[in-house]
């Protein structure tokens, strides 16, 4: 009979979790393997067995953030009004930022200084922005949107849901503010101001 499998995918998706955990709330310095290994209650030889060392961790940290939320994004559904489409898509975005908080920063910030992701890591969080400017895109085509580049107005669109998701998972919002009817409005504000008049 075989010997189960101890270091499986549900060790190496605890070990993740705890990863992107340390680097938001403490920063790169708290990430060792051993420490790691400590509070996801296994042995460092697990991490080893797993990622390799370090900076595979570090790589798989990042990989995993973006495979989330790219899945998130991409399973806003496709209507025949791209404008909405975009509305919902910015709400799936701050979704996900908020059910892996551990996550965004990773994401979204140079936490660990010098460190690099694999080319096919980067690759796959730059396809995170392409539902943004395809539906852009249809939108300017349908006559919907000004006549200006796609990417530009992706862009722009991206900013502002960025900079509200960051400011409200870093605590920098009123505490008395309902920020979900402000963010929606905030994003229904932004897209009316691409319109064709």
């Amino acid at each position: 009979m075989p010997r189960p499998k101890t270091h499986d995918d549900a060790l190496r998706g605890r070990l993740l979790e705890r990863a992107g955990e340390l680097l938001s709330t403490e920063g790169p310095s708290a990430l060792s393997l051993r420490r790691l290994a400590a509070d996801v209650n296994t042995s460092t030889t697990a991490v080893y067995s797993l990622f390799g060392g370090k900076p595979a961790l570090l790589n798989a940290v990042y990989e995993e953030a973006f495979r989330r939320f790219g899945e998130r994004l991409a399973a806003v559904p496709k209507t025949d009004d791209p404008v909405e489409d975009i509305v919902q898509i910015g709400l799936a975005y701050r979704q996900s930022a908020l059910a892996d908080p551990q996550f965004y920063l990773v994401m979204f910030s140079k936490i660990v200084p010098n460190f690099e992701p694999s080319e096919e890591t980067r690759k796959a969080a730059a396809e995170t922005f392409l539902p943004v400017v395809r539906d852009v895109g249809r939108a300017v085509e349908a006559g919907l949107f000004t006549e200006a580049p796609h990417e530009q107005i992706a862009l722009a669109l991206w900013g502002v849901v960025h900079g509200l998701v960051s400011l409200e998972l870093n605590g920098n919002l009123p505490p008395s503010l309902e920020v979900a009817p402000v963010y929606e409005r905030a994003l229904r504000a932004h897209t009316d101001g691409w319109r064709r008049r």
